[in-house]
């Protein structure tokens, strides 16, 4: 064979294994399923294909593959890495998915050689990455191994261009690269007009952080296609622990997919496949090493679409331990088509290493792929902004904090723990206990503001509010207000979380001392007794606790968050923390309250945090019994890294028992393409073109309709300064547009 010579063999026909039953007809789309066996909220498995593994053709082993550029819709181009000296080379391969399951057949192969016409290969070449230009007229492959990057016409195989590469991306000595995890990764934008070349491995200077996450680099390049690109900026990513990234579809926009995987030897493969967005991140290639980055908004922001562990094996079968016999050495993706429904057709393949315990598998997933969520609107509270009432703060200590010294002239608004509804533009919003504490609180009143948010000047206007009381005398034990007539309920009685108002127009307060829940009319009056949880659990400040008993829910970790129905009829309060004897403090516990009836109806569900360190800030219903949550860590400013609003269903319980979750929006990456978070303040954090949300205790969410969702925080006046340092927080009521929010 000689080295230019490009093979057009008679097709190879392989078998496919079909891996789920054949899917009806769908007129023009019925080659092109949309459905599969869930993996994921977004991402479903249709199927898979071992055709091709240890097959050969034209004389050369089908194996090694990894990477894939699709040339059309059903038609792809697949490199080969560096399998002993077998010469460097593209096969052209059809895809399909069909009646008969997932399908892969070899119609041709290209040699690639050096301008004079001699092959690469193994020795010389480690084709990892692959970009098709002009419909596959052209090529575009990384090679690892010092790394590069060529530009191969694939009409004879030859090299015809090659691309500059920073000094310090050479491996080791020549540069700071280790052997074997350079440019795993290339992807060019829809447009070609920005190609990025991912490495698999940090480079010396950057290493792995204390959790074993790789401290990566992708190199940006700009140009056209076909033509000349030159390296303009170097971005940061973060890699799972102990995992590599192997492979990057650019999305536009700044938006990627990316394909992240590790093996571990008599356990077996990882893969997972990320959603990033590079929206508003900056330059680090004059970091000398990004072991210094602190900031979370330093580096690529990524949010878990697939972890190929979760789709169901669908007959695979492994021939080495796997977690999943579907799993094996994952390192090439390519998307595909728009499929019936908007999702999109997302293809996978493996690479054997030419290795009889390996396998060359082909996959084919759907996936949704939502747009970015955006800012809408902003309006702030100002953290001074007092309000009429006795003086405050009489029980703290008189030293300046975050430049506000106690006591206060009024009632402060400490943020507010919970938002709803209140007719028209207005909202009824609701601070919690005050200043943190029961001893500290007794001179804050309990109440409930009517706001109403001017998006337009960026400000709130408070327009009176309500009292919560108890003239009836309904609150069993002794309050701070005990011998007035109105009895006026203050943050030492309790700590008020959640809100909601139910069918007949009463409101209903989560609290955490008891924790309880607390009915009283739409005016503040207490109609009932507090209603304690149903399986006696009480915390350290409940007034229930019995001398020597312990309390299982921890302090400040009662109903934090409360959903209600849309009919009003049912309360799902959630505890913000597990229980002190849960052996698995990830877990948090959902409840049922019958409004009806007034009792618990003795259901509940378990929802899992991705951290025993995190809390859930609040609950709303989107639609039927779909909840959007609050989960946040307990972080500020720079150090924040969790602040998100998460998707579950009560109507789906996984088979471990827990409520599945979907991400819907990360609030410290948010677009502000509009500018609506600027100018800028002095020394503000977090606003521009990526907006975040760092503030400490992000409590309140409210669905508005459509994709629409308002968020607030609880400033915890005037302790925050996660904003500005050195200035306490103030309140800040944001509107998001989350495409896909239901």
């Amino acid at each position: 064979m000689t080295s230019s010579k490009r093979v057009r063999a008679a097709v190879v026909a392989v078998a496919t294994v079909a891996t789920f039953p054949a899917l009806p007809a769908s007129g023009a789309q019925a080659h092109h399923p949309s459905t599969g066996a869930s993996c994921a909220p977004d991402a479903s498995l249709i199927g898979f294909t071992d055709a091709l593994d240890k097959t050969t053709f034209a004389g050369t082993p089908v194996s090694g593959l990894s990477a894939l550029a699709l040339t059309r819709s059903s038609r792809g181009l697949a490199l080969v890495d560096n399998i002993g000296t077998t010469p460097a080379r593209v096969y052209d391969v059809d895809l399909g998915t069909g009646r008969r399951g997932v399908s892969a057949q070899v119609r041709g192969m290209t040699v690639l050689t050096r301008p004079d016409g001699t092959p690469y290969n193994g020795g010389d070449f480690d084709g990892e990455g692959l970009v098709a230009e002009h419909g596959g007229r052209t090529v575009l492959a990384s090679s690892e191994r010092e790394p590069s990057i060529r530009r191969f016409r694939l009409s004879d195989g030859r090299e015809i261009a090659s691309l500059p590469v920073p000094a310090r991306f050479q491996v080791t000595p020549a540069g700071e690269s280790a052997v074997n995890l350079t440019f795993e990764s290339l992807a060019a934008t829809p447009d070609h007009r920005t190609l990025y070349a991912g490495m698999e491995g940090p480079l010396s200077a950057g290493g792995r952080d204390a959790a074993g996450r790789g401290l990566q680099r992708i190199i940006q390049y700009k140009g056209r296609e076909g033509g000349a690109y030159t390296p303009v900026t170097q971005l940061a990513y973060r890699t799972d622990p102990d995992l590599g990234l192997v492979e990057l579809v650019a999305l536009g926009d700044d938006q990627f997919l990316a394909l992240e995987r590790g093996f571990t030897a008599g356990v077996g493969n990882t893969v997972r496949v990320y959603r990033v967005t590079a929206t508003g991140v900056p330059d680090v290639t004059g970091v000398t090493s990004l072991s210094t980055l602190t900031d979370s908004r330093a580096w690529l922001g990524k949010e878990l679409l697939v972890d190929i562990a979760d789709c169901p094996p669908s007959g695979a079968v492994a021939k080495q331990p796997q977690p999943n016999p579907l799993l094996d050495n994952i390192e090439a993706m390519a998307l595909g088509e728009t499929l019936p429904g908007g999702r999109r057709l997302l293809w996978l393949l493996s690479d054997d290493n030419g290795g009889a315990t390996q396998i060359t598998r082909v996959y084919a997933l759907s996936v949704k792929l939502r747009p970015q969520p955006v800012l809408k609107s902003r309006a702030i509270l100002p953290a001074t902004a007092y309000q009429p009432g006795p003086i405050s703060g009489t029980q703290l200590a008189p030293t300046p904090v975050n430049g506000i010294t106690p006591p206060f002239p009024g009632q402060p608004v400490p943020g507010f723990s919970a938002v709803i509804q209140a007719g028209g533009d207005r909202l009824l919003a609701m601070p919690d206990n005050g200043f943190g504490a029961k001893n500290n609180s007794a001179d804050f009143l309990l109440r409930a503001y009517y706001v109403e948010p001017r998006y337009d000047r960026h400000k709130v206007d408070v327009k009176g509010f309500i009292s919560f009381r108890d003239p009836l005398r309904k609150v069993p034990f002794p309050i701070v207000n005990e011998n007035t007539g109105d009895r006026l309920l203050t943050g030492a009685d309790f700590d008020i979380e959640s809100l909601a108002r139910d069918y007949r127009g009463d409101l209903w307060l989560g609290e955490e001392f008891g924790p309880y829940l607390v009915r009283v009319d739409k005016t503040g009056k207490v109609l009932q007794a507090p209603i304690p949880l149903p399986d006696g659990a009480k915390s350290p400040q409940s007034p229930d606790l019995a001398p020597g008993e312990t309390p299982t829910v921890p302090a400040s970790r009662g109903f934090e968050a409360m959903a209600v129905s849309r009919d009003g009829k049912w309360l799902y309060p959630i505890l913000e923390g597990a229980k002190t004897d849960d052996a698995d403090q990830r877990r948090r516990i959902v409840y049922e309250f019958d409004v009806r009836a007034n009792r618990y109806t003795g259901r509940t569900w378990w929802f899992r945090v991705a951290d025993p360190s995190l809390v859930v800030g609040d609950a709303a219903v989107l639609d039927g019994r779909q909840l959007l949550l609050i989960e946040r860590d307990n972080e500020m400013g720079p150090r924040s890294a969790v602040k998100r609003l998460v998707v579950t269903d009560l109507d789906e319980v996984g088979a471990d028992g827990y409520l599945g979750r979907r991400t819907a929006v990360d609030l410290m990456r948010v677009a502000d393409p509009r500018g609506v978070s600027t100018p800028a303040r002095p020394d503000e954090y977090g606003v521009g073109e990526l907006f975040s949300f760092p503030l400490q205790s992000v409590e309140s969410v409210l669905p508005l309709g459509g994709d629409k969702v308002l968020v607030a925080n609880d400033n915890n006046f005037p302790g925050n300064d996660g904003r500005i340092p050195g200035r306490a927080d103030d309140t800040e009521l944001i509107v998001l547009d989350v495409p896909g929010l239901r």
